[in-house]
């Protein structure tokens, strides 16, 4: 299985909440997950994903080694997020995505109206 992390934007730790909180409340793709830290760290994301693959049978290591890779691919989008999380302030959450690539892609073609 492959998996893919993004970060995907800033969010007020409240809209993250309720964001979450409908997540729970419906049927989402099984497979895409948000996470959200006050730190734009690699350590932090690490904390964040460990609970995920026991939620949805992923291999630990091989989603640990996808958020590895993305921050040692990604410096500059790391540092652009890092500078929007501090503008934002502190009541406010780094948000990423973490996915199997496969319920991802499925998830962009629901979006467009297409069966997957």
């Amino acid at each position: 299985m492959k998996y893919t992390f993004d970060i995907v934007g800033v969010s007020p730790v409240l809209d993250f909440f309720s964001h979450q909180q409908q997540n729970l409340q419906i049927c989402q793709h099984q497979g895409v997950e948000y996470v959200g830290n006050h730190k734009c760290t690699l350590d932090a994301f690490i904390k964040s994903v460990e609970p995920l693959p026991k939620k949805w049978g992923w291999d630990m290591d091989e989603v640990v080694s996808t958020v590895i890779e993305f921050w040692m691919n990604n410096s500059e989008s790391i540092c652009y997020w890092k500078s929007r999380l501090v503008d934002a302030g502190s009541n406010n959450l780094l948000v990423a995505r973490v996915a199997d690539i496969k319920a991802l892609t499925g998830e962009f073609e629901s979006l467009l109206g297409e069966q997957w």
